[in-house]
């Protein structure tokens, strides 16, 4: 009987765990949905969901925020009004996912974070296969958000393709130009001009170049041959020397220099200097007014001298003339001073009549 009990405590025991096991992982897959600050986004992915399945972590630069809620088809979920053609927009995979509010903190509104370049996308977690729904901020002009004819349930974040799509993408842009490449037109191509390489090989140009070069090479191999290295060695280090003697002899004179120039004499004499030029200075300021003053001066004294030249001429004129009868007047007195006395004409010569 104690067995039996034994046994029925530990069955009810594993039953008890098993369910307390069964609801911890089902808390854990649904936190994200059941959790009341869960907020729920919905993406439009152009490519292959392959690798993404309900429950997958959401990750904003590798921080989990979320998990994903829901996949499926645009078309099933949004219906094609009746006589619209079915576009692209209606081939797309929806994916919703929730993110945790208080994983978030303070963010601006998802209408502001996809005009800032806020976008989704899938990425592979590692080498195992499983993707998960990644969030990150892209250049908003290089991918723009796409416009959907149907008003979205949730908020929606505009997806961008994975890293391995673009890969592919470029992949099979790459493999198109190749089919609309002429591959036998350029084989042809490499084959003329490998054919016209042989024939300058041959006995062209580029022969003689090379003619050339390997005559330069055995030259100046002879030449290496046949210098003094050792010699030329210690020359150099003798020049090494000698350069770094004076290298330490400049660094002498430039020490003697900064001595020199510390001493009191020197500073004060090249305080003298600087005075003087400070004066010189302000006196070839003031020379060109100076000069000016000069200028008007002699300009003055010109127009002076003008002036008591040509008042003077009449006075010298009459001068002239007064000293001209002077000099008649004395002339007639020193022939006949009695003419000035009586008055009387002097007698005529004798050899006039």
């Amino acid at each position: 009987m104690a067995e039996s009990r034994r046994l029925q405590l530990r069955v009810g025991l594993l039953v008890v765990v098993g369910l307390a096991l069964a609801v911890g992982f089902a808390l854990f897959f649904t936190a994200s949905r059941l959790g009341g600050s869960a907020l729920v986004f919905e993406t439009y992915v152009q490519e292959s969901v392959q690798g993404l399945d309900v429950g997958a972590p959401v990750r904003y630069r590798g921080v989990a925020i979320g998990r994903v809620s829901f996949i499926g088809l645009v078309s099933a979920e949004y219906r094609r009004p009746e006589g619209e053609a079915f576009v692209g927009a209606f081939q797309l995979v929806l994916v919703r996912f929730a993110v945790d509010e208080r994983r978030l903190g303070d963010v601006p509104s998802m209408q502001e974070a996809v005009k800032l370049g806020l976008r989704a996308r899938i990425a592979a977690q590692g080498i195992t296969g499983v993707n998960y729904l990644e969030l990150d901020f892209v250049n908003p002009e290089r991918f723009p958000p796409m416009e959907v004819p149907w008003g979205p349930e949730f908020p929606y974040v505009p997806a961008i393709p994975s890293t391995v799509a673009q890969v592919t993408s470029v992949a099979e842009t790459l493999l198109q130009r190749l089919e609309q490449a002429d591959i036998p037109e350029i084989i042809s191509n490499v084959g003329r001009l490998i054919t016209d390489l042989r024939a300058e090989l041959d006995g062209g140009d580029l022969q003689r170049v090379l003619r050339e070069a390997a005559a330069l090479l055995a030259a100046l191999r002879s030449a290496t041959e046949g210098a003094d290295v050792p010699q030329l060695a210690a020359e150099l280090r003798a020049l090494g020397t000698e350069l770094r003697g004076a290298a330490e002899e400049a660094r002498g004179a430039a020490a003697d220099a900064r001595a020199l120039l510390g001493a009191s004499e020197v500073r004060q004499t090249l305080g003298n200097v600087a005075a003087a030029s400070a004066e010189l200075r302000r006196a070839m300021q003031r020379l060109p007014a100076s000069l000016t003053a000069i200028e008007q001066t002699l300009r003055t004294a010109r127009g002076t001298s003008a002036d008591l030249q040509v008042e003077l001429l009449p006075l010298l004129r009459d001068l002239r003339a007064t000293v001209a009868n002077l000099r008649g007047t004395t002339e007639a007195l020193r022939r006949s001073p009695s003419q000035a006395i009586f008055g009387a004409p002097p007698p005529q010569p004798q050899g006039r009549r």
